[in-house]
């Protein structure tokens, strides 16, 4: 469902992700398709869930899953 999700988000655009299987279509986009991610937590510039060597606890989304920023990422306050 995450990777059907994907298919409809186009360049450009910025996307909510919300809890749950939202959160997996980070991982769906295809490369060369430059999209915002927001987290509802209050995150601007979220990437795919992070590798293990990429983990860092205090970068979570708002199911609590730790993710990774693109260049530009910004908090805010939720």
């Amino acid at each position: 469902m995450a990777a059907r999700a994907a298919r409809e988000i186009e360049d450009g655009f910025y996307v909510n992700l919300g809890i749950g299987i939202p959160t997996l279509v980070a991982n769906h986009i295809p490369a060369g398709v430059t999209v915002t991610l927001q987290s509802e937590n209050g995150l601007l510039g979220m990437g795919p869930y992070p590798r293990e060597e990429e983990v860092d606890a205090d970068l979570v989304n708002a199911g609590k899953e730790t993710v990774t920023f693109v260049p530009g990422a910004a908090t805010f306050a939720s």
